[in-house]
Formats: structure tokens, sequence, C-alpha cells
């Protein structure tokens, strides 16, 4: 097969969660790939950048091919990026934040390389989805990830509302996000939401200095001075049989 005939691989590229770490935490494999490959698909150019450097000291950061992949991104634009693969070039795809496809626009562009043929291959890294799940003692069998909860308060109430009676009838984690800002509008939205025997785990700055995941029912919560700030955050719902 001529190398204008072979199709390229899609790699998943996981970075950090935050600021803090280095190589020592990311696998050989990892930095193998991005020392060879020099087409990338990233939300921001300028963190993929800053996250290659970080992950290859050494990269050279004028030789890399950098396309934008973002929220807004349709799909017949993730058509045309798999394409530059069709020709035997691999590429991946870089998060903002740990693992690319999980709550991230990547998702989009992994479609269309299996509509197009593409091989993907998923790199081991980190997801705070799945770190905060395993850390909090509620149920890693069955769980849903919701994404991000309505901004509105009548709506994010009924959310709120239906996510805690699915958790209560079926015991299954009910996992979602919000943005940093929104962080202590969400905590107290389900202290004053939430019956009292609902199990509540937050997440937050996962694997950086200062990062916990903390899993209490909401009568308890409702007992502690909380702050989260303006900090990366997984808030779960759950049934706790303790």
């Amino acid at each position: 097969m001529s190398n204008v005939d072979r199709k390229g691989t899609l790699y998943l590229l996981p970075v950090w969660l935050g600021d803090h770490g280095g190589v020592e935490q990311i696998p050989p494999e990892n930095i193998a790939v991005a020392e060879r490959i020099t087409l990338y698909f990233c939300e921001h150019e300028k963190t993929a950048r800053h996250m290659l450097r970080r992950m290859v000291p050494g990269i050279d950061l004028s030789a890399l091919e950098l396309h934008r992949l973002d929220k807004d991104s349709t799909q017949r634009d993730a058509e045309e990026l798999i394409a530059l693969l069709k020709n035997g070039r691999d590429g991946a795809i870089v998060s903002e934040a740990g693992m690319p496809g999980i709550a991230d626009p990547g998702a989009r562009l992994v479609s269309a390389a299996h509509n197009a043929g593409i091989t993907v291959v998923p790199l081991i890294g980190p997801s705070s989805l799945f770190l905060a799940l395993a850390a909090s003692g509620l149920s890693g069998q069955q769980f849903t990830f919701h994404g991000y909860l309505p901004v509105k308060p009548p709506e994010r109430k009924t959310a709120i509302k239906r996510i805690e009676s699915d958790a209560q009838r079926s015991g299954a984690a009910q996992i979602f996000i919000e943005t940093p800002y929104r962080n202590d509008a969400l905590f107290k939205d389900l202290n004053d939401h939430c019956a009292p025997e609902t199990f509540l785990t937050i997440a937050i700055d996962l694997t950086q200095p200062g990062g916990s995941v903390i899993t209490h029912s909401v009568a308890q919560w409702r007992k502690t001075k909380v702050e989260l700030g303006k900090r990366p955050a997984v808030f779960i719902l759950g049934k706790n049989e303790r």
C-alpha cells in the first residue's frame, strides 16, 4: 500500500488537569507520540502549545500545525479536519484539560474519524469525571454524566430534583460539572433543593495541590461552611448505603 493510500491515525492525547505536574505524570508512550506528531486539533492554540511544551520541553513549536476544534465546530468542520489524516498523516486531539472526547468537543472529530475509517487510539491519562467517581464511594456500577446543568434558577431546580430522584430510585451516581465561577451558586442550590439523606460528592482540583474529594449527606453539607471558589470541580449526587 502506498503512502498516498494509507490513512493516518487519530490519537487522543491527554494532558494535566491543572498547572501542577511534570513529565513524571505522563506515560512514555504519550510523550513519544507528542515528539513525532506535528498535526494537532485543539480548542485554543495557546493552551495546546503550552501543554505540548510541558510534555516535550524541546519541542519545535514553529513546526506544529494546529487546527481549531471547539464547541462551535460543526460536523462539516470535523469532516474537513479529518481529511488531513487521509494521506497517511497522523494527528492528535489535545483537550484543554484531561482526556479528549470526554466533556470535550473532540468527540465530534472522533465521530468523523470513525465515519472515514480512520483508526482512533486513546492514550492513557486523567479524566476528572472518572477520578471523582472512583473516589466518591458512590456507585461505580451505574452512573450518568449530565454535563452542565441549566443556568436559569427554575430550570436548574427542576434538573436537580430530577437527577436526585434518579439517584434515589436507581442507586446510580449522577455526575455533573459547572463553570468554576458558578461553583458556589450550584452548591447552594444543591443544599437548598436536595433531600437531607441524599449524598453529594464534591471533587475539586483533582491531581493538584490542595485538591480533594469529599462525600457527605446533604444534611452534613448544610452544617459545613464551604467556599469552593473558582476551581475546577465535579459534583456527584447518589445513594449511599453506609
